[in-house]
């Protein structure tokens, strides 16, 4: 029985051998070459490709056998992908084949380069997909593409966002298998999306699969050569469960890029802080979240609000300020947010402190204002409104109430009751505006 076991492995192994050594000699054959080369072996990497990658259909332009484990396509082009990969578009496409892939039916390729592409992602439902009928030999064929790595130096990698095209733009891509399904490492390049100024990528490592989509980690810059730095990592639900859960910090953001439009001539800084992100879905209305913020070096330049009060108190030096302290933290649960621990100082000149709460754009909060003496000169008695003293400051508390677009505060209403009662005190705040009026029409300004 043991000299019939060991014949027969003999046999299978003599039958193993000669198709080994079959398959190379055809392999390295002209013949071999031809195969390569024809529409029907195009034909056939096509539909594999397309099964491999999740796509309907793919196409390549005319393959080329560079040399014996080597080919070539100038292009390759598939739409309607029903997994991550919506579409890809590649040129440029080098690969090089594993003979031994056949012996466990893989047309397997251990390397793919490509000069450039494009590979726009979705997130997707899964869904089953049908499975074409085989004829009966296709046992003795190779039934998939394998490939361990795709790599490209030059990629956009993109996705819809607010119904515009976002994405990284001129990365360095490496693809490599997971599964059934693929990660992708991004390495330079830019991030282009609405409501954010355009980010240096400096690396990106994400997976998305039919259930979920993982964000391993994120860094980006707007210069990629400082010491700026904004880190995410995340975890986003694709199947029942849509939760969303992201963690982000900042290191010496500017913040004037992020500003809209009509701030960006009046706030200057570095922001330092970070950012706790969850919610049920993705919807901001199911959100909630935690964070904190801190600004190095902020300055404040030509505020109308400034302008109006370096006028009134005839010091100049309100209309620029620079800050010794400006932090603030914050937690929102839709569709309330509370700002706490709010400071903001220039030392010898004003201090804030206090919190806000804002609910439905309904404002509410209290802040304690605390000035220098000399910077209240122009108030008359300001010890009545300003009644506490402490650390070289006088201080008083602010009510706020009304909406984030038409905000009120009781601090007003006290200033004018003071001078009210010192008429004298309002008329030398008239001749000193008046007397400012006339020195700027003299100098034409």
């Amino acid at each position: 029985m043991r000299r019939k076991a060991l014949i027969c492995a003999g046999a299978i192994a003599i039958l193993v051998v000669f198709a080994v050594a079959a398959g190379t000699i055809i392999f390295f054959s002209p013949l071999g070459t031809h195969y390569v080369e024809s529409n029907a072996f195009r034909v056939a990497m096509e539909k594999e490709t397309a099964k491999g990658l999740h796509f309907p259909q793919c196409q390549y332009s005319p393959i080329l056998r560079t040399s014996a484990f080597t080919a070539r396509s100038e292009r390759f082009e598939a739409r309607n992908g029903v997994k991550a990969m919506k579409s890809l578009n590649a040129r440029g496409i080098t690969a090089t084949f594993d003979p031994l892939g056949v012996f466990v039916r893989q047309w397997r390729f251990n390397d793919v380069c490509v000069q450039s592409g494009d590979v726009d992602i979705q997130i997707y439902k899964a869904n089953p997909e049908a499975v074409a009928p085989k004829p009966w030999f296709a046992i003795f064929l190779p039934n998939r593409v394998y490939v361990k790595r795709i790599e490209t130096p030059q990629a956009n990698i993109t996705w819809q966002f607010r119904g515009e095209r976002a994405g990284f733009f001129g990365t360095h891509l490496l693809i490599t298998p997971h599964g059934p399904d693929f990660e992708y490492i991004a390495t330079s390049g830019r991030l282009k999306m609405a409501v954010f100024p355009e980010l240096d990528l400096r690396r990106a490592h994400l997976l998305i699969t039919k259930t979920l989509l993982t964000i391993y980690d994120i860094d980006l810059a707007s210069n990629s050569s400082s010491g700026e730095s904004i880190h995410a990592r995340a975890n986003a639900g694709l199947g029942k469960d849509k939760s969303v859960d992201l963690k982000t910090t900042f290191n010496q953001v500017p913040i004037r890029s992020w500003l809209p439009a009509e701030w960006k001539g009046h706030l200057a800084g570095s922001a330092f802080g970070d950012l706790h992100w969850a919610g049920a879905d993705p919807k901001l209305e199911s959100s909630s979240g935690e964070g904190s913020l801190r600004v190095s070096n902020g300055r404040i330049d030509n505020l109308p609000v400034l302008e109006k009060l370096a006028e009134l108190a005839q010091k100049k030096s309100f209309e620029h300020l620079e800050l010794n302290d400006c932090s603030l933290s914050f937690g929102w649960k839709y569709p309330k947010i509370d700002i706490n621990d709010i400071a903001i100082e220039q030392k010898g000149k004003f201090r804030i402190e206090g919190e806000i709460s804002i609910e439905q754009r309904r404002l509410r909060g209290t802040i304690t204002l605390g000035l220098t003496r000399e910077y209240l000169d122009w108030l008359p008695n300001p010890e009545e409104v300003f009644s506490r003293k402490q650390n070289g400051y006088l201080w008083t508390n602010v009510r706020l109430f009304g909406t984030i677009d038409d905000p009120g505060q009781d601090l007003s209403p006290r200033i004018i009751e003071l001078f009210k009662q010192s008429p004298g005190a309002y008329l030398k705040l008239l001749f000193h505006q008046f007397e400012g009026w006339l020195k700027r029409g003299f100098r034409g300004d």
